[in-house]
């Protein structure tokens, strides 16, 4: 049984793995158009609303698809004062309950998101402003799967954690 949950867990991670390298290359365009529009708007006085809205589009994209690939990294936020001075045991109490309260929070995200998202492509939502981008409904859409993907991850940080029990204790030579 232990093979086959670590073939799982080695498709999930490999699957988070490849979202956080997309996700790179999102930060990059990001990245870039904000150097554009920034050399547009003080060198030519060439504004768009089209080009701020796709940043903000993009730093959506960025975060939401981000945040698997920061937790299966290690990247997320830990009170690590507290938490350096556990034991195993209480590390792993720590771990399995803040992994399970994250997936329920997930399955709430994806359940309310799910509703703002259809509501957006039934009434056609697009943006407000002249010029900005149509289709509102696709950036909003990356809430439900941005979520679903961290409960994705979460489930495999779950599995290998449930798999590999608590962590012996480090010994530190000085």
């Amino acid at each position: 049984m232990s093979k086959s949950v670590s073939g799982v867990i080695a498709g999930i991670e490999s699957f988070i793995d490849l979202i956080g390298r997309a996700t790179a290359w999102v930060a990059l365009s990001m990245i870039s158009l904000v150097a554009i529009n920034v050399i547009l708007r003080y060198s030519m006085s060439v504004g768009s609303v089209w080009g701020q809205e796709l940043e903000w589009h993009l730093l959506a994209a960025l975060i939401l698809l981000g945040m698997c690939y920061a937790l299966q990294r290690g990247d997320n936020v830990r009170v690590d004062l507290f938490y350096a001075q556990y034991s195993p045991r209480a590390k792993f109490v720590v771990d399995l309950v803040s992994h399970g309260l994250l997936m329920v929070i997930a399955v709430i995200f994806i359940k309310v998101s799910l509703a703002y998202v259809f509501q957006a492509y039934d009434i056609g939502e697009s943006s407000p402003d002249p010029g900005g981008i149509p289709y509102r409904w696709v950036v909003k859409s990356l809430i439900p799967i941005g979520y679903a993907l961290l409960l994705l991850q979460t489930f495999g940080a779950l599995l290998r954690l449930l798999l590999t029990g608590p962590k012996p204790k480090e010994s530190h030579d000085v």
